[in-house]
């Protein structure tokens, strides 16, 4: 067949390829036979310097996902059409491959063309099977059964699970900046064997995450279909290739979640039919960029709740958040649990210092009074900072006793040396009618007004500083 001419007819940028069956090496396996004009102005500036029966990493960086579409092609003797985000352009691009005849039973010949795009086509995502279609379905009306985010995550990796006949899946985020990640959701079904992925997630996992990015290498995702994929992914994380192996694990694939160009996790499944690998592809890679939009607003969400309930300045609870936590108390919509205790705290000195040595100095003493409700802080304790100089805390669920030690404790903090000091008023529930928490907010504050006025008795040259000119 004249593959040059056949080539040449195409108006979008394509090449020809070769695919022997019979070698293992891709370097020989993946053969550029010709291209037309435009592939060639993408790969080389003049087109004389354009090479043919060359490996095809000659011109693009080499991709196991690639050669894996490739094989399938000509085995399957099918046009293949995907569509993904692919990191190393920043851009997504619209695959098509298509097998022609061949003069060789031992090689396979396809027509490669693609397109990218800085940015997603919605028309072109749904341009899918009637599976795939169906199998996004369903993960979209998982999302919208609940309003709780984990439920509603929950539902959705078993159902991945279950479409790719996986015997694990999970979801994994991470924040490469803060070198952090955690486990979203995981499932893997009934089978009795499978140990919780969270059992794993150890310290030292996080170097495991670190070799993902360069096992996709910038792909769309990264695949282990058999051994050969297995030993070449060794090379790059040797370790973590052992323990799959020890766990059984025969086939993978890994797709990352993108956000803002961002990695912000990653999806996968693991021991599932190779002979679904295209079908699973097409549906992890539109499911992860649904779930990355999902994902990425609601830590959206959670980043503004926290920056509106949260005191910038020394981290614990706002005033906004203590309003809210009351309110909510009285309406019966989160109670406080019963026995509770209430503490106010107000830093001593402070409007002297910001005077005499500056808000910075100040802003210290503000910080190190957080720092000392914090380290002796209760399991339940819920710390607010409700004033400029004033903190709240709120202890649900201890009793008087536990709460008097807690108090003593705090009290002996307050004045050291080193340290900075405030002045405490404690209040617990059993000493109000009906353990109303208001009431008890009251008690604690005037108590803790009573022991302010101590203190600038002791201190009389901090106390002008104090009043309200």
């Amino acid at each position: 067949m004249d593959y040059k001419s056949f080539v040449a007819n195409f108006k979008r940028v394509a090449c020809v390829l070769s695919v022997d069956l019979n070698e293992t090496d891709s370097e020989k396996r993946y053969l550029v036979i010709d291209a037309n004009d435009a592939y060639k102005h993408t790969v080389v500036e003049k087109l004389e310097d354009f090479k043919t029966n060359v490996p095809y990493t000659r011109y693009i960086q080499k991709a196991e996902n690639f050669e894996a579409l490739c094989d399938s092609c000509v085995t399957q003797n099918k046009p293949i059409h995907t569509y993904f985000d692919i990191e190393l352009y920043n851009a997504w691009m619209e695959v098509f491959l298509m097998p022609l005849e061949s003069d060789d039973p031992g090689k396979g010949i396809v027509l490669f063309s693609y397109e990218m795009n800085p940015k997603a086509d919605i028309n072109k995502l749904a341009d899918i099977s009637s599976e795939t279609a169906t199998n996004v379905i369903k993960t979209c009306l998982k999302l919208r059964e609940t309003n709780d985010f984990q439920e509603a995550m929950n539902a959705v990796i078993a159902d991945i699970r279950e479409q790719c006949g996986a015997r694990r899946c999970s979801i994994l985020l991470t924040d490469y900046e803060k070198r952090e990640y955690k486990l979203l959701c995981e499932d893997y079904g009934n089978d009795p064997n499978q140990i919780p992925l969270s059992e794993f997630l150890t310290e030292e996992f996080y170097k495991v995450i670190e070799t993902w990015p360069r096992l996709i290498k910038k792909s769309n995702c990264f695949v282990m279909l058999n051994e050969s994929d297995m030993n070449e992914a060794h090379k790059t994380a040797p370790e973590w290739i052992d323990s799959l192996k020890g766990d059984g694990v025969n086939t993978l694939v890994i797709y990352p979640l993108r956000s803002d160009n961002k990695t912000i996790g990653y999806i996968w499944a693991g021991n599932f039919d190779p002979e679904k690998v295209l079908m699973i592809k097409e549906t992890l890679g539109i499911t992860a960029f649904i779930l990355s939009a999902e994902i990425a607003n609601e830590q959206n969400i959670r980043k503004m709740k926290i920056m509106s309930s949260t005191d910038l300045l020394t981290g614990v609870f706002n005033r906004n958040a203590m309003n809210n936590r009351i309110t909510e108390d009285v309406a019966g919509i989160k109670v406080i649990n019963k026995p509770f205790g209430v503490f106010f705290i107000d830093v001593n000195g402070l409007k002297a210092v910001n005077d005499t040595q500056g808000h910075l100095i100040g802003d210290a003493l503000l910080k190190d009074v957080a720092a000392i409700l914090n380290q002796y802080k209760t399991e339940t304790s819920e710390i607010y900072r409700v004033g400029g100089d004033e903190f709240m805390i709120i202890t649900p669920g201890i009793n008087r006793e536990d709460f008097e030690k807690y108090a003593e404790t705090l009290r002996e903090n307050s004045e050291l040396s080193d340290r900075a000091h405030f002045a405490l008023g404690a209040c617990h529930s059993d000493e109000t009618e009906e353990e109303d928490v208001r009431k008890a907010m009251q008690k604690a504050d005037a108590r803790m007004y009573e022991v302010k006025a101590k203190y600038y008795f002791k201190h009389p040259e901090l106390e002008w500083h104090n009043k309200i000119v």
